[in-house]
């Protein structure tokens, strides 16, 4: 790097700093104070030099904490691979999905490892639930729930979409059966047979299923493991083809953990208003922030172009099965498909989370989830630094995984059957992909803690990857 500039200076001696392990993977760097006296440069200095790094995925930025480590230098650090661009085609889900899902390791390399005891903010999800259920009288079993879902569960999640500038009226949301109902709502109130769909590549799995069941066409837009979809390619996909709807995650999308900027946010909306595009935002890896959380998609869109959805899978409970989606334009629509796809939702289970919200417990839930989720993230990372040199990984700074990228002769669909007979199940990376793209790649979680039988299973993956 040429150091002309004192910013520039800095953050050459902070990199190589970090290439020396002077501040290892996790460890906090000195405070802006301290390097302002240190070097004798201004605050701005400092910041700017800071904020190089950050941006490169080198450091992290905690509130009210400072500056930490979260990739070693050594580690590659040019983009992940990207999706090829091909015309619009019909989704066939692979039976490999389903395997992973019987197997319930969509997030675990080891889903029969005991874990332990429930973290305290389930033990109290489970007491509000319980309460909600003695409180039940009279004949009100007897009844369906309103198809918009509780009352007092919109009010919260009102309260809670608030905080992160975004303040719908309670009837602009319904409750769902989850994220992946939310988003099935989106599509068909959106959507027609053969009408073409933009999602990410490598993108949501689940959002393909959807797709092949609705008999609906898939373009496949390249996303950055960093910044999210690439919007010159759907802009490029927007004029050569009649595109009706895009499925897009902003906030730390699956499988790399990207984060759309809100300078992207906006270009995405433009393009949605140019070309009449509905927009379904898969918002469910929000609360899964390791740092600020940030504000939806949804908060800038002043043309109801927007359907948000989501739901509690990722940030309390996969079991509970409550999401919801403000649908925008197609909101009246969405009430009417939920009406028909589910009737009615369980109205003690919804009443127990309204609960657990209002009392402040889910949000103490949140900032230790947010805690552990950084710790284990960190943890993974550094495993995979000792993994062959051409592996490269993103950096999430949330979601529950991370992208890993191995040299193009690996095929993780051929190792999948060799890693369950050691009773590992992996998460290859074609699955991400309508196409069968990303051969070589994989998602790893960090959704759990790296006790010894997982690091063991998470190093012995090599080994088996790398001598097909």
């Amino acid at each position: 790097m040429a150091a002309d500039f004192r910013y520039q200076k800095l953050e050459a001696w902070l990199l190589q700093g970090i290439r020396d392990r002077r501040w290892r993977l996790g460890e906090r760097l000195p405070s802006i104070r301290a390097l302002c006296r240190e070097h004798a440069v201004s605050k701005a200095t400092v910041q700017h030099a800071l904020q190089r790094l950050e941006a490169q995925g080198l450091l992290e930025a905690r509130p009210k904490a400072g500056y930490f480590v979260c990739l070693q230098a050594t580690t590659v650090q040019q983009p992940l691979g990207r999706a090829r661009l091909a015309a619009p085609a019909p989704v066939t889900v692979s039976d490999l999905l389903l395997d992973i899902m019987r197997r319930s390791a969509a997030f675990d390399l080891l889903p029969d490892f005991d874990a332990g005891d429930l973290p305290s903010g389930i033990v109290a999800l489970n007491r509000s639930i319980a309460r909600s259920l003695r409180r039940q009288k009279g004949d009100a079993f007897q009844y369906y729930d309103d198809p918009a879902g509780d009352p007092g569960l919109r009010e919260q999640l009102t309260l809670h979409l608030s905080r992160r500038g975004y303040r719908p009226e309670p009837e602009r949301l319904c409750i769902t059966s989850g994220c992946q109902h939310a988003l099935f709502l989106a599509l068909m109130a959106s959507c027609q047979r053969g009408d073409v769909v933009a999602v990410e590549s490598p993108g949501f799995y689940g959002a393909m299923q959807l797709i092949e069941q609705l008999d609906l066409q898939v373009v496949e837009v390249p996303s950055s493991s960093a910044s999210g979809m690439d919007l010159d390619a759907l802009e490029a996909v927007l004029q050569r083809w009649k595109v009706r709807a895009c499925i897009v995650s902003p906030a730390f999308a699956t499988p790399a953990g990207a984060l759309m900027s809100d300078v992207a946010k906006k270009r995405l909306l433009a393009l949605a208003e140019q070309h009449d595009l509905a927009v379904i935002e898969d918002d469910i890896y929000a609360d899964t922030a390791l740092g600020p959380v940030p504000d939806p998609l949804k908060a800038l869109d002043m043309d109801e172009r927007v359907i948000l959805c989501s739901s509690f899978s990722k940030c309390l409970s996969r079991d509970l099965r409550l999401g919801w989606v403000s649908g925008g334009r197609w909101h009246a629509r969405i009430l009417h498909l939920k009406l028909v796809t589910q009737l009615a939702s369980s109205r003690y289970l919804q009443q127990g989370v309204a609960e657990f919200i209002a009392d402040g417990s889910f949000a103490a839930h949140l900032r230790r989830q947010r805690n552990r989720l950084r710790e284990q993230r960190d943890q993974l990372l550094a495993l995979l630094h000792a993994w062959p040199g051409s592996t490269r990984a993103s950096t999430p700074q949330g979601g529950l995984a991370a992208w890993v990228e191995l040299p193009e002769t690996v095929d993780t669909l051929a190792a999948y059957p060799e890693a369950l007979k050691q009773g590992i199940v992996m998460t290859p990376g074609p699955l991400f992909s309508a196409s069968g793209q990303f051969r070589n790649c994989l998602r790893i979680s960090f959704a759990h803690p790296w006790h010894e039988a997982r690091v063991q299973a998470l190093n012995r993956l090599p080994g088996m990857l790398l001598q097909q």
